[in-house]
């Protein structure tokens, strides 16, 4: 079932970043509400509607300023949405505050580093496939070596030798991006190696939330894989990042040129 979930919803996800415009931000946007809501379930506050609407009218609403070009628009509505959660939450105002963020935050960097009609998609698929280079390359690692817990309060099952696993198979996706004179070697592999390291963290980022509220799965949306934090969660530390330090080099209009381009 995870296989075949799997099968099926990567070439999905691939085509619409390909595609780009109206479609990915659709997309992310509707990630980015599901994120903002398994939080709020996560932390005990699902049944709190007066919480979830104006968190999910700003997701919504940023993610159409973001399909007509309005950058400027769509931060203006997420903080008038973050000030609305902050100040309705009924308790947990923190975690509240903090799922907010964490949606908001996926949203606006997924948006950016896709921004460049030039460069967009290949920086987006660097991320994605970094991503996806260390859950795999974790997961074998830690299957077929095994050894010392990374963090065994929060993930018992993860391991050093899987975290270094995960660290060595995305420089190969450096490597293969430099192969196909998608950037310089040198920098793509810092660059890997950096988004690597913060998807492994963002992944034992939620894994601590979990286990701070007892909860399992995020949610059961995915068949076999639990919910939409249970997948995206390094994806949205990584992409974070990527968008940071793209927009530190080629502005809003040029993060994914900020970062493929050197």
């Amino acid at each position: 079932m995870r296989i075949a979930a799997a099968a099926v919803l990567i070439p999905l996800a691939v085509a619409i970043a390909y595609a780009g415009g109206w479609f990915w931000v659709a997309l992310v946007t509707l990630a980015a509400i599901g994120l903002f809501v398994e939080w709020l379930a996560i932390v005990g506050l699902a049944g709190a509607v007066r919480v979830t609407v104006p968190g999910v009218v700003a997701l919504a609403v940023a993610g159409l300023c973001f399909a007509i070009g309005r950058l400027d628009a769509a931060l203006i509505v997420l903080g008038v949405g973050f000030v609305a959660v902050v100040s309705i939450a009924p308790e947990r105002r923190n975690w509240a505050a903090a799922g907010f963020l964490y949606a908001a935050a996926a949203e606006i960097a997924s948006v950016l580093v896709r921004l460049d009609p030039v460069k967009g998609f290949a920086a987006l698929m660097f991320v994605l496939l970094i991503v996806w280079a260390t859950d795999s390359g974790g997961y074998f690692a830690g299957r077929g070596i095994g050894g010392p817990k990374l963090w065994p309060r929060v993930s018992p099952k993860k391991t050093w030798a899987g975290a270094a696993g995960g660290l060595a198979v995305s420089l190969a996706v450096a490597v293969g991006f430099a192969a196909f004179d998608l950037g310089r070697i040198g920098p793509l592999l810092m660059l890997s190696a950096a988004l690597s390291v913060v998807s492994q963290l963002g992944d034992l980022l939620e894994s601590a939330v979990k286990r701070r509220f007892g909860v399992k799965d995020s949610s059961h949306i995915i068949p076999g894989h639990g919910g939409l934090m249970d997948r995206l969660d390094g994806f949205v530390a990584a992409v974070v990042v990527a968008a940071l330090f793209g927009l530190l080099r080629g502005g809003a209009d040029g993060v994914g040129r900020g970062l493929m381009v050197w």
